[in-house]
């Protein structure tokens, strides 16, 4: 579902854009520059190789853990800022709802439910923020530039840096909190039960 709903949208972005007059190579600098597409491709990545793996290591458990806080805040950011600013029909509909609703719906309750528990500290949330940090780096300085900003609370030109760098941090704050309330569920579930 993950790898289909990435192909679908990739399809429909790249039509649009070359019914636009612009070329497949400007069509992948648009697709890539979603939060959105990338996390649904860690998402694709990392239940490719949980399916390949024949023993989930201790590494790949915490992967799928910060990849499970990664695409909550997509279903979340998008259900609270985004879903409100358009109104897709047919095809984008679908992908709309596989990417935003579907994947991340599906994604945290296959972690809560087949993913190894107790393999995460407390720490563990801080560097799973570099992702993100990241990938605001990369947009800002793209948007510098002259590319187009993809999401309204990142697009400097509207808003200012300042503004922006807010939004900014109370989406690195809630990044961080979504992250312990992950470690909580995951030391929670590693509990044992007492011996009678």
């Amino acid at each position: 579902m993950g790898w289909f709903a990435l192909a679908l949208q990739w399809h429909l972005t790249n039509a649009l854009m070359v019914a636009d007059g612009r070329s497949a190579i400007a069509a992948l600098g648009v697709f890539f520059s979603y939060f959105t597409i990338l996390t649904n491709l860690l998402v694709a990545v990392c239940l490719t190789a949980l399916f390949f793996a024949p023993e989930v290591s201790d590494g790949l458990a915490r992967f799928a853990a910060a990849v499970a806080a990664y695409i909550a805040v997509v279903g979340i950011t998008y259900s609270l800022l985004l879903r409100h600013i358009w109104s897709p029909q047919g095809w984008q509909k679908a992908a709309d709802v596989l990417l935003h609703d579907a994947m991340p719906m599906l994604f945290v309750v296959f972690w809560l439910v087949l993913v190894p528990k107790g393999k995460l500290r407390w720490s563990s949330p801080v560097p799973w923020l570099i992702y993100p940090l990241a990938y605001l780096a990369v947009t800002l300085v793209r948007g510098a530039y002259g590319a187009a900003y993809p999401y309204p609370f990142v697009d400097v030109a509207a808003l200012g840096y300042g503004r922006v760098m807010l939004n900014s941090l109370a989406m690195t704050l809630g990044f961080l909190g979504l992250g312990f309330v992950l470690v909580c569920v995951d030391r929670w579930m590693a509990r044992k039960p007492p011996k009678s």
